[in-house]
């Protein structure tokens, strides 16, 4: 099955929202095809919600579909223990 977009990134800049950024961390994304238009990406941030941040404070990973499986497991964790 093909993904239109990868559904992790890495966060490399937190310089104007450090309180809800983590670096480096790995962060799930939402799609939000209005938000890319505009040049944002939806991700679940340090807090648990999602938000819309400037695309430039990640680098998108593609990942094989292994790696995607155990970034969702991983994912499903943190929320249950946040909640």
């Amino acid at each position: 099955m093909e993904r239109s977009m990868p559904r992790s990134a890495i966060g490399v800049d937190a310089s104007h929202d450090a309180a809800s950024l983590e670096l480096p961390q790995v962060y799930r994304v939402l799609p939000d095809e209005d938000a890319e238009q505009d040049g944002d990406l939806r991700v679940i941030d340090a807090s648990g919600e999602d938000y819309l941040y400037p695309a430039d404070y990640f680098v998108l990973v593609d990942s094989p579909d292994e790696v995607v499986t155990a970034l969702d497991k991983s994912f499903a964790r943190g929320a249950e223990h946040s909640g």
